[in-house]
């Protein structure tokens, strides 16, 4: 079983920056794939972006420009550095991590609230 502990959300204004962090443990080897979703007041949850181990990287469109993610693979640790927020990008920020193509264990969830 692989644990995901997440950090770093809370409340900026717009136009502001904030760092996620999310930490897997619980397996030796460091998973393929990992990412960030959201879920925003009223939707489903949708893909933020995701890296692979290798370090190719996948984006939403809606982040493309503003937010970068990054993993350190020696500490199974992703990032979400998120910049030039938007009211919009409000929401409950969940981490994942798979050991194949998808994510197939996820974190509780960060609240990311953004003030106009």
């Amino acid at each position: 079983q692989v644990q995901l502990v997440e950090s770093g959300g809370g409340l900026v204004q717009a136009g502001g920056s904030l760092r996620l962090s999310c930490a897997a443990s619980g397996r030796t080897l460091s998973p393929v794939v990992m990412g960030w979703y959201e879920q925003g007041p009223g939707k489903q949850r949708e893909l933020v972006a995701t890296v692979t181990y290798a370090g190719r990287t996948i984006y939403a469109d809606s982040v493309k420009g503003r937010f970068t993610i990054s993993r350190d693979n020696a500490k199974n640790t992703v990032y979400l550095q998120m910049n030039s927020l938007k009211p919009e990008d409000t929401g409950v920020y969940s981490c994942c991590a798979g050991y194949g193509l998808t994510c197939t264990y996820w974190g509780q969830g960060t609240q990311v609230t953004v003030s106009s």
